[in-house]
């Protein structure tokens, strides 16, 4: 996570647990001085062209969530969302066209979407034909019989001033989600575990994950940002229009988009993976962190094999946190959420909630508990204090959290994203680390993401897995840690 979450719940953690007096990272290890460029002129980025993807590469199988069952349909499964954007500052109105391929996952007389009430739609085509709809609240119905395993194309036209949504969390650092204008009238997003659909309308669950393209106007000089590769940047003086391209399928909360006054500086990863930092114009010092990617990459590929996604990427925005929207990472303004020990955490989560993503909100563990695991491996080592020694600064906290938010597999849905689902997962797998020593525990966390690539699992599958790759029976174990009301000795 982090909305303001992620490694801002990390940040928010530490003050709480009363580890460090700021919550701040250790110093950053050395690494490139990228070169800044401005905003996007009238010339093509230089990107290549997107490959048109392979649709069947995003078939899901939705299901209704078990803690909020409210967003999402399990009988639409979206396979690509093409999002055309205007966004125009002096109004705060965001004009959408929206184009979405879906297979019907059940036979039914209508089918329905996640839409802001803000949002007005004003046009509907399915395939090609005039489709009435109806707009309850969030709800919008699409009046037209479908036939499962049917695909159809939903063309949506659709204005208004988006607005964010309430959070299901007692967190002090945020209370909304999706679609946030600045005091600027710039815009950024973050979504976990719902909102996307603040700005689109979306079949919003993590079970249901779609390609995307986006092509993003709004006046000169600044920029839209999204996901994926820029595929091409035009100024026409007046409007500045960019598009980009997902090359593999993502879950709605993993989706980012940012228009504002930004400058960009171009960096490379291991194996020339092109990596774009999206920083305010001006503000330089959000790249002392953000330019340490190239080395928490490194790092990482050597405990979980390499980066799974074609590209990487920063957008800084008017948060206290970070989220890890794929590929394009989606961090707050402030020096915790833009530090290493945070890059190191988000980038954890493309091979843990990116490239296989939970099924169902009650299994955000699997995502948050190997971040935070691997980020504080990175912070005991540049530290130089043993790991056992530096765990146990989080084990009383870990229990506070299993007491108030319940425990980290069944936890409060009143409370998400709380440090309940980030330090007792990160406590079990060491402890799982322990009992099956550091060769078959590593070769165990490298194998899960790419066993499961660009789908979805459930606790049980994860659980299955591992004790087939380690020859043990672990469910009393996954139980204690997962499912106790103490946290295990």
């Amino acid at each position: 996570m982090r909305r303001r979450a992620g490694l801002g719940l990390a940040a928010a953690a530490l003050a709480l647990a009363g580890c460090g007096s700021s919550g701040e990272a250790a110093s950053p290890p050395a690494g490139p001085s990228p070169s800044s460029a401005g905003a996007p002129d009238a010339t093509s980025s230089g990107a290549p062209e997107a490959a048109l993807p392979d649709l069947d590469e995003a078939l899901s199988t939705p299901v209704e969530d078990s803690l909020y069952p409210d967003v999402g349909d399990p009988g639409v499964d979206a396979l690509h969302y093409d999002l055309e954007l205007d966004w125009d500052p002096a109004t705060d109105t965001l004009t959408g066209t929206q184009t979405l391929t879906l297979r019907a996952a059940e036979t039914d007389d209508d089918f329905q979407l996640d839409l802001g009430a803000p949002l007005e739609v004003s046009g509907a085509t399915l395939d090609g034909e005039p489709v009435e709809v109806s707009h309850t609240g969030k709800d919008l119905v699409v009046e037209a019989p479908v036939v499962t395993d049917e695909r159809y194309v939903l063309v949506l036209e659709y204005a208004g001033t988006p607005r964010p949504v309430d959070a299901p969390t007692t967190r002090a650092d945020f209370d909304s989600l999706g679609f946030t204008i600045d005091a600027e009238h710039q815009v950024w997003t973050m979504q976990e575990p719902f909102g996307a659909y603040s700005w689109y309308a979306v079949n919003d669950h993590p079970s249901d994950k779609a390609y995307y393209e986006f092509t993003l106007s709004v006046p000169s000089p600044w920029t839209g940002i999204a996901n994926g590769l820029q595929t091409s940047s035009e100024d026409d003086g007046t409007t500045t229009t960019t598009t980009y391209a997902l090359d593999d399928p993502a879950a709605s909360y993993l989706v980012t988009l940012a228009f504002g006054d930004y400058q960009r500086t171009d960096d490379e990863g291991p194996g020339g993976v092109p990596i774009t930092y999206w920083t305010p114009r001006g503000e330089d010092q959000y790249l002392d962190g953000l330019s340490t990617t190239p080395e928490a990459m490194a790092y990482l590929e050597d405990y979980l094999g390499p980066y799974p996604f074609a590209s990487a990427g920063a957008v800084v925005v008017d948060s206290e946190s970070a989220m890890e929207t794929q590929t394009m990472v989606t961090y707050g303004d402030t020096d915790y959420a833009t530090s290493p020990a945070t890059v190191v955490h988000e980038l954890v989560h493309h091979w843990y909630g990116d490239q296989v993503t939970p099924t169902d909100w009650r299994d955000v563990w699997m995502n948050e508990g190997m971040a935070m695991y691997l980020q504080l491996m990175w912070e005991a080592e540049q530290e130089g204090t043993p790991l056992d020694t530096f765990l146990d600064r989080y084990r009383a906290y870990e229990a506070e959290q299993r007491e108030a938010a319940g425990p980290p597999g069944d936890f409060d849905p009143t409370r998400f994203g709380e440090g309940n689902i980030y330090y007792g997962p990160a406590l079990m797998w060491h402890g799982l680390r322990d009992v099956l020593g550091d060769d078959r525990f590593f070769e165990i966390v490298r194998g899960w993401p790419a066993s499961r690539d660009n789908a979805n699992a459930d606790r049980d599958g994860f659980v299955s897995y591992i004790e087939e790759q380690s020859g043990e029976d672990l469910g009393d174990f996954f139980d204690a840690w997962l499912l106790g009301t103490t946290t295990p000795g």
